[in-house]
């Protein structure tokens, strides 16, 4: 997982390695490493025009060196002071690369950058100037950057907020800072392929066994595109319990379902669920009669995990209230909220730094909280935090969380924990839509296209 640190955290970073290494030998690392990548871009250097946009700090210092080094490799360099820059900072002559050195990571202000031509290409110096290095939001009228080239590790401000719109594609450049205590990464791919373990040979069904307890009256649709998800992710087998009333009809498909009490089905849930290694509670679920009652009670009996999303999250009332259930579940209890569902859980909407504001959620309820959003965060308790940015658009359709669930619980219950289970869901769940078509995408077509998308990684 790619480490992520906050402003703070860097300023740590680099004063620990100033123990050992002087700040102008960094710079030039900085600035060579920024040099290198403009290089790239223009794909050369002899005889190509660039601008940089230079700050008083050491963002501008590193936009000073990137243009020695590029000068002496040929290229006909005008270095511009952010404070003199003019309303259109490209000459008429024009320019074949903008470098964006103004303001770093610790800007604090309303930035209003210069005009650049459309089609001159943009190089950000570790963030584009005037984003906010943990936030994200954009704090005035920034540069929109083709390439940012961060340094040690990935700032929390190009994950979240206008930081990847702003941002474009980002490299992080090793200039010799240890990030390696960062409390903060980034799922890839390949972390699912290292940390979610094949079946062994000699599986059996019950080993990955996931029971869900969701679907109402009217409302079937969610519990089985719950079920059907933790199936696609790995469930061996997939126990659905529905509560309503007798000779109410049940999901099709391949979950083994019964019919729960229409209230007071929490022991009923429990024992179909004995055999079962996690537990999804809530799609569907509904709101009325007896329903948070239920689905404390499930909490405070249940011996595993229990993912609880969507009617399960309101449910659990207040902070206050869910914390005091949370404490005496029986296991570890995933939260999946989105943001309307957070503002119930939390008292207030996670505002622009989503990060502090689930890790702040996540202590204080005592469990893994993932709030859904292009980047999707998941904090624990003890502060640590896993991101997911391989979501998308094709995402912001009915149903697709409760697929979600479902890949969380079959993660759960082939042996990770809840917090890796969660951040490794949410990232499968994004990178498996990116398979289905851009218009269009039903939440009955991502469970499968999760199985695709596994099954590609293992054979890779």
């Amino acid at each position: 997982m790619k480490p992520v640190v906050t402003v703070e955290e860097m300023r740590a970073v680099d004063a620990e390695a100033l123990a050992e290494v002087d700040e102008a030998t960094l710079v030039e690392r900085a600035g060579t490493a920024v040099a290198t990548w403009a290089l790239r871009i223009m794909g050369g250097g002899y005889g190509r025009r660039v601008v940089v946009l230079a700050g008083k700090g050491n963002n501008g210092a590193d936009g000073r060196v990137a243009a020695a080094r590029l000068a002496a490799r040929g290229a006909l360099v005008s270095v511009v002071e952010v404070h003199d820059a003019p309303v259109r900072l490209v000459p008429p002559q024009g320019a074949d690369l903008v470098i964006d050195a103004a303001f770093g990571t610790g800007f604090r202000g309303e930035y209003r950058a210069p005009a650049v031509p459309e089609g001159v290409p943009v190089l950000a110096v570790d963030i584009p100037s005037g984003v906010d290095g943990d936030t994200g939001v954009a704090c005035g009228e920034p540069l929109r950057a083709d390439l940012t080239v961060t340094f040690a590790a990935l700032k929390p401000g190009l994950l979240q907020g206008d930081g990847p719109l702003l941002a474009g594609r980002v490299v992080v450049a090793d200039i010799g800072l240890d990030a390696g205590r960062a409390r903060i990464g980034l799922v890839e791919d390949e972390d699912v392929a290292a940390h979610l373990a094949p079946r062994p040979r000699a599986a059996h069904k019950w080993q990955s066994a996931v029971a869900v307890v969701a679907g109402s009256p009217g409302m079937t649709g969610a519990a089985e595109l719950c079920a059907h998800g933790a199936y696609r992710a790995g469930a061996g087998m997939v126990r659905l319990g529905v509560p309503a009333p007798a000779g109410s009809p049940l999901p099709a498909g391949e979950a083994v379902s019964t019919l729960l009490a229409p209230s007071g089905w929490a022991d009923e849930a429990l024992a179909m669920a004995e055999r079962c290694r996690a537990i999804v509670v809530g799609p569907g679920l509904g709101r009325g009669g007896q329903r948070p009652t239920d689905v404390r009670a499930l909490l405070e009996g249940t011996p595993v995990p229990v993912v609880v999303d969507a009617d399960g999250l309101f449910a659990l009332g207040t902070a206050a209230e869910a914390a005091g259930v949370i404490g005496a579940a029986g296991a570890g209890v995933v939260l999946t909220p989105h943001d309307g569902e957070f503002a119930r859980l939390a008292g207030e909407p996670p505002g622009a730094d989503r990060i502090a504001a689930t890790r702040a959620l996540a202590a204080a309820l005592g469990a893994v909280v993932l709030l859904k959003g292009p980047t999707t965060v998941v904090a624990e308790p003890g502060g640590r935090v896993l991101l997911a940015a391989a979501g998308t658009a094709r995402l912001a359709t009915a149903g697709t969380g409760d697929v979600l669930a479902g890949v969380i619980a079959a993660f759960v219950a082939r042996g990770l924990d809840p917090l890796e289970a969660a951040a490794l869901g949410a990232h499968v769940h994004g990178a498996a839509a990116s398979l289905g078509p851009p218009e269009g995408l039903l939440a009955g077509d991502l469970a499968d296209l999760v199985a695709r998308w596994l099954s590609a990684v293992r054979r890779g």
